[in-house]
């Protein structure tokens, strides 16, 4: 998480808010703001967060919120001591390049089980109920914030670029977090009650399957679910915290029908 937050960090401070660009979402936001007020952008992307994460909090959970929020005030400290300072003086380097390292810290805090606030904790509470891929949600959330900056200031060249290191971005997060990518995993547990429970803040569909060894002879429960890449660190905590002795095979699953999509209860 703290790597994640540097290589935002750098991006932004080296790459896109030297040219003037904008990376959208809540950290667009607070970059027009900053350029508008002349207040420190590190401190106005930890304030416009708090309602984001508390939202997450209400939706995904305190564990996925708690990294969450380690990673914002992580990537505003870090803001705040990496210097404001053109790393290339080409724009469209700064876009390209920029996209590049904000999409990999983004990624590789998705990929842990977290995100970087703002946009991300948005974009995820959408695809638990929709089966879409993150990273082009993402673009296509700041995409709107973007084009809206083209209109409102008339400098399209600006929005423009923006618009390309966000489409970058979105294509190094999908690379590096592959949230769209289906998993079956099949349990054998002797807490089976305990174990499918503990796996309803999932929202995933649970099959039980009783099973006996064939050496030993004693009969378990087996639960398959389905899930995503991105719930897969979530999955192996619980497992791990709820019955460490469980035998756990977890397969990559080349296709689905049916409802993949649990409702709330």
């Amino acid at each position: 998480m703290l790597i994640s937050a540097v290589l935002i960090a750098f991006g932004f401070n080296q790459l896109i808010i030297p040219h003037g660009m904008i990376s959208g979402g809540i950290s667009g936001v607070t970059m027009i703001i900053g350029y508008a007020t002349g207040f420190h952008i590190s401190w106005l992307y930890l304030l416009l967060n708090i309602p984001v994460l508390v939202w997450g909090w209400r939706s995904l959970g305190i564990h996925f919120v708690g990294w969450s929020i380690m990673s914002v005030v992580a990537t505003t400290v870090a803001m705040a001591l990496i210097p404001v300072s053109a790393l290339v003086s080409d724009l469209a380097l700064g876009a390209i390049f920029g996209g590049v390292v904000v999409g990999a810290g983004s990624g590789l805090a998705l990929r842990q089980g977290a995100s970087t606030g703002g946009v991300d904790i948005i974009a995820s509470i959408l695809t638990r109920k929709r089966d879409l891929s993150v990273g082009m949600l993402i673009f296509v959330l700041n995409g709107s914030i973007i084009a809206l900056l083209g209109f409102m200031t008339g400098d399209w060249d600006i929005a423009l670029y923006s618009l390309l290191s966000i489409f970058t971005a979105s294509k190094v997060i999908d690379l590096l977090h592959i949230r769209h990518v289906k998993i079956t995993a099949f349990i054998v547990t002797t807490r089976s009650q305990a174990l499918r429970t503990a796996l309803l803040p999932l929202q995933r569909g649970i099959t039980v399957i009783r099973t006996r060894g064939a050496y030993s002879e004693v009969e378990n429960d087996m639960l398959m679910t389905v899930t995503t890449r991105y719930e897969l660190a979530e999955l192996r905590r619980i497992v791990s915290r709820t019955d460490p002795t469980a035998f756990v095979n977890i397969v990559e699953t080349v296709g689905i029908m049916g409802d993949f999509r649990r409702p709330s209860l």
